[in-house]
């Protein structure tokens, strides 16, 4: 554990870290570029600010998370701490932070990636796109194979971050939750579609947290989802619903109806929008589990290098 120890430094498990700079803000969290005073090594420090014991509870359930998958494709816990706080004033109402310290990866995330690609008009190439893809997958396999099984319910190329080497690293597990669940109320169901507004983004969001039905079953495929939008992303360098968000569609029919656009004339092969096709359906029930989609991309790599 660990404590405040100054503005420009802190303590967390016994280890001094020096903040350098704000990397990054979202809704429930800020991301700060640390240095380990002994090492001088960079780190990522990310401070979840917690207004309940709720919010605090989710906080230290992503910590727990972290530090029992023990995987090359999820980021690794390197320390963390809680902070009481206390602070209550008619504008704020904040209990503690938490103080989360992760790896800091230079080339950034995967969405940097695609914009960079995207402003040079330029593409991934096939191979690259399902190197990053297995990569991807086996790091969710890890977090579908968890006991109990746990769902990211937030993949996309923003929470996707890349090693020197490529290797891609799944991030933000704020959004994991247990992932199979059975919604049999009106309350239940709300819950949960609320749950996705706050924590899901819109673009990669399966269609059964758009409106969750009662006397429904939620299960781990709705990851199976959000990796399919994230395939098209890599191919296309946008989510397969941006045209929908931009015309001010609704995403929940849009991805009801199922029908997904592909660019003509792509130099990819028929596997790139068969894979999108079969991961995308709109019935979760329809869609592979986390297996079978690692098997498939396997196999394709190993045609491709056949084709060598």
């Amino acid at each position: 554990m660990g404590c405040i120890c100054g503005k420009e430094s802190l303590n967390i498990e016994n280890r001094k870290f020096n903040i350098k700079q704000r990397l990054g803000e979202g809704g429930f969290s800020y991301v700060d570029l640390v240095e380990d005073a002994q090492t001088h090594k960079s780190y990522a420090l990310k401070r979840i600010l917690c207004h309940s014991k709720e919010e605090e509870h989710i906080a230290l359930q992503e910590v727990h998370i972290m530090r029992e998958l023990d995987h090359p494709n999820i980021i690794p816990l390197e320390c963390y701490s809680i902070h009481k706080v206390g602070i209550q004033t008619k504008a704020v109402d904040i209990t503690c932070e938490v103080f989360v310290v992760i790896p800091y990866y230079r080339k950034g995330t995967l969405q940097n990636r695609i914009d960079t690609m995207k402003l040079k008009g330029e593409h991934f190439n096939e191979d690259m796109i399902w190197k990053l893809m297995l990569g991807i997958c086996q790091g969710i396999k890890a977090i579908h194979d968890h006991k109990p099984p746990y769902a990211h319910r937030d993949i996309k190329p923003d929470n996707v971050m890349t090693e020197e080497d490529g290797t891609p690293v799944v991030m933000d597990l704020g959004s994991a939750a247990p992932a199979q669940l059975e919604i049999k109320t009106a309350r239940e169901a709300s819950s949960l579609q609320d749950l996705a507004a706050e924590r899901c983004s819109m673009l990669y969001r399966a269609p059964e947290l758009f409106t969750v039905e009662t006397n429904t079953s939620i299960d781990e495929r709705t990851d199976i989802w959000s990796l399919g939008c994230v395939l098209y992303a890599l191919a296309y360098l946008e989510s397969p619903f941006e045209a929908a968000y931009q015309r001010g569609d609704s995403l929940a029919l849009a991805t009801m109806a199922g029908k997904i656009n592909f660019p003509e004339n792509s130099s990819y092969s028929s596997n790139i929008p068969e894979i999108i096709s079969w991961m995308l359906k709109p019935k979760a029930c329809e869609r592979p589990f986390i297996d079978q989609v690692i098997e498939r991309i396997k196999g394709v790599q190993h045609v491709d290098e056949n084709r060598v």
